[in-house]
């Protein structure tokens, strides 16, 4: 049998391929503007295999993608899965020390960028020993980019590679504590197993019809929402970014939304989202940060829905959830539900012990779905698992009595802002390095629609003059922008304990109520 994840995709294509598979929508209108059938996903796959195949890759050859969200990229994402190789997606928000930092560690053969940035990645992309550099428009330019016209030139037909259960399917790169992201390896088979058990847990039929509003280099919108309409041969409503008006236009002819928190926020301000416009809906998921209790009461009020909060990471994919059945259980706010079936969840203390009902301690996980290790990196690999074999995610969290998880914290100081992942460690590398700084800290406080805020603590220089401003445009330049501070306060020193180490606790309590509507 061919483990390939593509061969379970292609096994679940309708008899009729000829039916729309994904329609894509105008993001502010919502108006539909044009349509691809399963026929299409065949054919253009396969033509971007061939060409994938025709470059002479080693076998495992990674292929880094930085483009624009659309329909064409996701033809891609399943391609590089269809050929045999290896998919790395980044965020394209990211800058060039980000960039030469992911194509250095990851060594990828090809990459394929946004026409717009081909100036700056290409050179980054030959000098660290990449043979093929392609280019990918989104569908509203009317030049496709360099990969489709050299695909244009290849079968429509092709021959889906042979791949084992723990063959590698792409990397998804976290960020660190120290710094440094780290390349979490998934395979063929914590993709697959993945997605089978979330269209069987989340009721998936050929008669839903997704909205897909989130982006496609992370697990939530290009594993979770993807695998999900496609392995249930559903329909896909296409935006190529989240606008509510647009959504809510379509909501009456779909039946599933996933989304981060930062979007519930918004539909919720938006006055067309009522009863009525969400008649057609079965089920709203979100996950990829928590969901504050107020929005969570305020949607099921306003929709009369009751979103499904789930939980997983990047290293795991999906992991718990609430209950989709009536049956199972009630879905409760600030919960996220229980383990998936053949997901192993427990709490241990720092004993490495089971903790009682309700106590608090760390979050370990272990399943199919579950990842091999990070990419080159064996040592953090086997740092970061029990020696019975069990995941160490760093999340803090609690069972109840009913079976119940809650996610309480996080250790590492991680923050979560707009469903993005923040270590402070890795601004505070950049905010160092800068002229007049002697230190800083970075912590996250809570934002009405990112959920969380970046906000930055500085100790300048003696007789350091500090642009707080200047800093902060300076940072756009290196990093991604939803890791920027959106505050940046310069400080005479930092709270600390009696061992020195700073005390981000009160940093975080002292600016607790910075971007709350009411100051």
């Amino acid at each position: 049998m061919n483990a390939n994840l593509f061969a379970a995709i292609a096994a679940a294509f309708p008899a009729d391929v000829s039916r729309v598979a994904i329609e894509i929508a105008d993001p502010a209108t919502g108006m539909l503007e044009r349509s691809v059938t399963w026929s299409e996903i065949e054919s253009r796959t396969a033509q971007i295999a061939n060409l994938l195949a025709s470059l002479n890759l080693e076998t495992g050859a990674r292929v880094a993608v930085q483009t624009e969200k659309s329909v064409e990229a996701l033809m891609l994402y399943l391609a590089v899965i269809r050929a045999g190789y290896v998919y790395l997606p980044l965020n394209t928000a990211y800058q060039s020390s980000e960039i030469e930092y992911f194509v250095g560690n990851a060594e990828p053969s090809v990459f394929v960028c946004a026409p717009k940035n081909f100036a700056w990645t290409e050179p980054i992309a030959r000098a660290n020993g990449v043979s093929h550099v392609f280019t990918l428009d989104d569908h509203s330019v009317a030049n496709t980019g360099t990969l489709l016209t050299a695909a244009s030139a290849h079968s429509s037909t092709h021959e889906i590679a042979q791949r084992a259960d723990d063959d590698l399917a792409a990397i998804l790169y976290t960020s660190g504590t120290t710094g440094r992201s780290k390349g979490a390896m998934l395979s063929h088979k914590n993709l697959r197993s993945n997605a089978q058990t979330l269209v069987s847990y989340w009721g998936w039929t050929a008669d839903d019809v997704l909205i897909h509003a989130l982006p496609i280099f992370h697990v939530h919108g290009l594993f979770v929402a993807s695998h999900c309409f496609l392995l249930a041969s559903a329909k896909l409503i296409w935006f190529s970014k989240f606008d509510q008006k647009g959504v809510v236009a379509q909501l009456k002819r779909a039946t599933v939304f996933m989304g981060v928190p930062t979007l519930y926020v918004r539909l919720l301000a938006e006055s067309s989202l009522t009863r009525e416009a969400c008649s057609n809906m079965r089920l709203f998921v979100a996950g990829s940060a928590p969901l504050l209790i107020e929005t969570f009461n305020a949607f099921r009020a306003r929709t009369g829905h009751t979103i499904l909060e789930r939980y997983g990471m990047s290293e795991t994919n999906m992991l718990c959830s609430n209950p989709y059945l009536a049956s199972d259980g009630e879905r409760r706010g600030g919960t996220v539900g229980f383990p998936l079936p053949e997901v192993g969840v427990r709490i241990t203390n720092d004993e490495g012990k089971r903790c009682a009902v309700d106590d608090i301690g760390g979050i370990e996980v272990r399943g199919p779905n579950v990842f091999s290790g990070y990419w080159r990196m064996p040592e953090k690999t086997k740092e970061e698992f029990t020696a019975d074999g069990w995941f160490k995610t760093g999340d803090v969290g609690k069972c109840d009595s009913r079976g119940y998880f809650t996610i309480v914290g996080r250790s590492k100081d991680l923050i979560i802002s707009g469903g993005y992942n923040v270590y402070p460690a890795e601004i505070e590398s950049y905010l160092n390095e800068m002229a007049g700084v002697a230190e800083s800290a970075v912590v996250g406080v809570p934002h009405p629609d990112f959920g969380e805020a970046v906000v930055a603590v500085i100790v300048g220089k003696s007789e350091a003059v500090l642009d707080s401003g200047a800093m902060i445009s300076a940072l756009k330049s290196q990093i991604a922008n939803f890791k920027v501070p959106k505050q940046l306060f310069v400080v005479n020193e930092l709270p600390r304990n009696a061992m020195g180490k700073v005390q981000k606790n009160l940093l975080r309590e002292q600016h607790r109520a910075l971007f709350t509507r009411d100051t």
